[in-house]
């Protein structure tokens, strides 16, 4: 399983500033939904890389993400979590976590005395409780403007 943190450190002024600029950059060309070739001098050469359309949105996520501060993980969906990845990625406790799979929310298995998480498995939870929390938020919005709590 390949796990690459690729922010592992707060960037610089310079470097936020950078990632911020060239993700605006980047973001209608990604939208486009094509294929991007940029061009890459090199030692008085030209190198041409094509990009496919799914890797410049990435790439693109990516940038905003770094110029926001927030650390960025890149791993494969059929990867499996540690108890600690997984709850730092719901942003849990370990604990908590550890109930919720005990509780059957999540499937895991065991490795010897280790518990491992496959991360599509995670990510579903995520979204399942985002969408959960979204509709909560919509309906008591709802009520706030129909009580003209001016929400």
């Amino acid at each position: 399983m390949a796990i690459a943190a690729l922010t592992t450190e707060p960037l610089s002024e310079a470097e936020a500033e950078l990632a911020r600029t060239s993700g605006q950059r980047l973001i209608p060309l990604a939208r486009s939904g094509r294929p991007l070739t940029i061009r890459v001098p090199n030692a008085g050469l030209e190198e041409i890389i094509k990009l496919p359309a799914g890797a410049v949105k990435l790439l693109a996520k990516i940038l905003e993400d770094m110029a926001a501060g927030r650390a960025v993980m890149i791993l494969p969906q059929e990867a499996e979590l540690t108890t600690q990845q997984a709850a730092n990625f719901l942003n849990v406790s370990r604990p908590f976590l550890i109930r919720l799979l005990e509780g059957g929310t999540m499937p895991f298995r065991l490795v010897g005395t280790h518990r491992r998480i496959r991360f599509e498995d995670v990510r579903r939870y995520k979204e399942s409780i985002d969408a959960k929390r979204r509709k909560v938020l919509d309906r008591l919005a709802a009520e706030a403007q129909e009580l003209g709590m001016g929400y």
